[in-house]
């Protein structure tokens, strides 16, 4: 079982920045390909960024958002810089144990509580 927690939503402005930050279980987070994932209301849950051995981004947020990780701590993070309001959402750190980066959800097999993330203009 890999447990995975969120943090580091909340309330900013438009043009500002949040980084959140995805705290995972497990002996093997080395091993694991993470995503995060956003879902706003009446809104499908949608693909944000993936990392493996390299970074994906869908094209909404590119140039704008960095995910990275670091394995000694087993975390994922997601900078978000120059939030607009469509960013708004609640947004779920999710890890494949299969250790591909894929924008298909259901490819990854643990999922965070999520994290609400609300971008004023």
């Amino acid at each position: 079982q890999v447990q995975l927690v969120e943090s580091g939503g909340g309330l900013v402005q438009a043009g500002g920045s949040l980084r959140l930050s995805c705290a995972a279980s497990g002996r093997t987070f080395s091993s694991y390909a993470m995503g995060w994932f956003r879902q706003a209301p009446g809104k499908e849950r949608e693909f944000v960024a993936g990392i493996m051995w390299s970074a994906d981004y869908t094209d909404s947020v590119k140039g704008r958002f960095t995910i990275s990780r670091d394995n000694a701590k087993n975390t994922v993070y997601l900078q978000m810089k120059s939030l607009k309001p469509e960013d708004t959402a609640v947004y779920y750190c999710a890890a494949s144990t299969r250790g591909l980066v894929a924008a298909t959800s259901g490819r990854y097999n643990y999922w965070g509580q999520g994290t609400q993330v609300t971008v004023s203009s």
